[in-house]
């Protein structure tokens, strides 16, 4: 017996760890700068891990009671309805939610390249089919509702990404309305907004007051710093709220993570530390970096080096990560995550080095 054909599958290949580098490099882990996996440099909220370790005991029950408080209290954060909250054990699995709930074999979706691999993998996953619409370099990857549309045949799901990743280029809210007004009754836009607390621009979640052909994608991995306990939601049409019974994984959301969820959330001394370290992060390799770099709304910036590959492993091998964006399409290009100030200063210094040695 075989699995079925995944040969259509891309497959998704993270960055080594910051231990696994150290060990290969013969280092400490702590002389190692990770800035390739969009992390937050500085770590998970303290109230979120003070509430793991109190948690701890708990773990041997599932999480109902935290599952439901958790839903609520982002329904709040939000402002939407409980019901409308469809929590899930990270942004993929809400992706798959998505898909479980959307799509019928052979039905069609449109994602963005270069984009999120876990886009089309989900739909493929849920047996449909992939189209694609380009966000060009030549135009600095604008993203505008004519790319989208000028691809739009009837898809069944419509994917943006604002701020989009790997190149930071964000799509306006008016015009996600003009994409969401343009297509076809029968297709949803998911707007994912992973990024969107780095960013400052108004969330999508506004438009499902009027509209049931839109759902938002949010994390826990990023502002909040809990990339490791796998927190994501979808925000959906008031609607649906039925239909979430019917595609959740049971207890798909630990006690632990859902505690830590809880937590994170009302700290706001956290997440305003790290969004302010990421713009002026942003702001500061813009501004040192010996290379073409791109305006970013998210807590990384793309950075257009020549040979990725090459800059990516002399970087390494100097103990700072960054992430080769040859997997997105993009083989000139580097994505720096934002670091701390002692870490981002020390990227844009090993880059800037690096790039000076391979084009000489």
């Amino acid at each position: 017996m075989q699995p079925r054909d995944l040969s259509a599958q891309t497959v998704y290949r993270a960055g080594k760890g910051v231990e696994e580098v150290a060990r290969e490099l013969g280092i400490d882990p702590d002389d190692l700068v990770k800035l390739s996996s969009n992390e937050n440099p500085f770590g998970p909220s303290p109230a979120a891990v003070d509430a793991i370790r109190a948690g701890a005991e708990h773990a041997s029950s599932y999480p109902k009671t935290s599952h439901t408080d958790l839903k609520a209290k982002i329904a709040d954060h939000v402002g939407v309805a409980d019901e409308q909250v469809w929590l899930a054990p990270s942004g993929d699995a809400a992706l798959d939610y998505l898909a479980r709930a959307v799509i019928d074999p052979g039905q069609r979706v449109l994602v963005p390249t270069p984009g999120f691999a876990y886009y089309p993998m989900s739909a493929r996953y849920h047996h449909g089919e992939v189209d694609e619409y380009e966000l060009h370099k030549r135009d600095d990857f604008v993203q505008t509702p004519g790319a989208v549309l000028d691809a739009y045949d009837s898809h069944r799901i419509v994917y943006v990404t604002s701020p989009h990743n790997p190149t930071g280029s964000e799509m306006r809210l008016e015009d996600l309305r003009t994409v969401a007004e343009e297509t076809g009754e029968e297709t949803l836009v998911v707007f994912d907004e992973a990024y969107v607390e780095f960013s400052g621009a108004p969330s999508a979640v506004g438009l499902l007051g009027d509209r049931d052909d839109v759902a938002v994608l949010r994390t826990f991995s990023k502002a909040y710093g809990l990339a490791g306990m796998r927190i994501g939601y979808a925000v959906v049409p008031e609607a649906w709220a039925n239909a979430y019974a019917r595609v959740n994984t049971p207890f798909g959301v630990t006690e632990l993570s859902c505690r830590a969820g809880l937590a994170a959330l009302d700290d706001d001394d956290h997440v305003e530390k790290t969004v302010e370290t990421a713009r002026w992060a942003r702001e500061y390799m813009r501004d040192h970096l010996a290379a073409r770099t791109w305006e970013s709304g998210g807590n990384f910036v793309l950075v257009e080096v020549g040979d990725a590959a090459a800059v990516a492993e002399a970087c390494r091998q100097r103990g700072v990560i960054i992430r080769d964006c040859s997997g997105f399409g993009l083989p000139e290009c580097v994505r720096i995550t934002c670091g701390t100030r002692e870490g981002t200063k020390r990227a844009v210094e090993t880059v800037n080095e690096v790039i000076a040695e391979v084009s000489a």
